[in-house]
């Protein structure tokens, strides 16, 4: 396939994922649009992931990444790249305005990080965070024409971070914590997939109204792999029990350092969700 068809293939693909996820601020297609997928994830063939396990692509012809499909980003284990639907739909629920300063916890070998420079422009700041040194070194490589872009080759669950507009964070936690809670700037939102001891769990977006008031919600469905510091043996048990038996949708705040009180959905460790909306 040649360029122009190609750029035709990624274009197409770009509107068909954020038509599928309700997308309708137009620079979320484009910044598909503007974002190569065979940057990120090497040489091809590729391994895509299916519920029965990975297939290989017929060749390494990169046409055949342009589809609703995780790609897997290194021959062994099981991480992968994300499915395009899923985080198209977080990206705009995100609100990510030019000039904003962003947090990428577990930035893989920096697709969706590219994502985020182009969605918050040339006066944006990305600082990205990557545990696993062989793909943050991959996503240094990638992204190093981007110069809003930092890549840190550590957790983004440890050392305090950065003040920050928003927070993105891809692999799986029990629930927020403190050091991405305290780095939101008022108005700033987090979004994280909060998930069980197994199985599916929810991205979850909280949205800073003031010190002490959050507004929050259940997006969608979501499986990642986990996120390392920031998982509670414990209580991914409790979450297992309240994904199965609760509305997801009736969820509409969040309570930090405060006893809960009738509206609790459910009680974590220092922390709940509520069904009233903050007064």
């Amino acid at each position: 396939m040649g360029p122009q068809q190609l750029e035709a293939r990624r274009a197409f693909f770009a509107h068909l994922v954020t038509a599928n996820a309700g997308v309708s601020d137009r620079r979320v297609p484009d910044a598909f649009a503007a974002t190569p997928s065979e940057r990120s994830v090497g040489p091809g063939p590729w391994r895509v992931y299916t519920p029965l396990g990975y297939i290989d692509t017929p060749s390494a012809d990169p046409s055949f990444l342009y589809q609703n499909i995780t790609i897997a980003l290194e021959s062994e284990g099981s991480i992968n790249n994300g499915q395009p639907t899923l985080h198209a739909f977080c990206l705009a629920a995100l609100k990510l305005q030019q000039g904003d300063t962003i947090v990428h916890i577990g930035a893989g070998t920096g697709h969706y990080t590219a994502l985020l420079a182009n969605l918050t422009g040339p006066t944006g700041v990305i600082e990205a965070f990557e545990i696993e040194p062989r793909l943050a070194e991959r996503a240094a490589a990638n992204l190093a024409d981007l110069e809003n872009v930092k890549v840190h080759s550590r957790s983004g669950s440890g050392a305090p971070l950065p003040s920050c507009d928003a927070i993105f964070v891809n692999a799986g936690a029990t629930g927020p914590l403190d050091s991405w809670l305290d780095a939101l700037r008022p108005g700033g939102r987090l979004i994280f997939p909060m998930t069980p001891a197994e199985g599916a769990g929810a991205m979850l977006l909280i949205t800073r109204r003031s010190d002490t008031l959050f507004e929050a919600r259940f997006l969608c469905r979501a499986l990642f792999i986990p996120c390392a510091g920031a998982r509670d043996r414990a209580f991914a048990h409790v979450l297992s029990e309240a994904f199965q038996c609760k509305d997801l949708k009736a969820v509409r705040s969040f309570r930090r350092h405060t006893p809960p009180d009738d509206t609790c959905w459910l009680e974590g460790p220092g922390w709940w969700l509520s069904t009233a909306a903050n007064e």
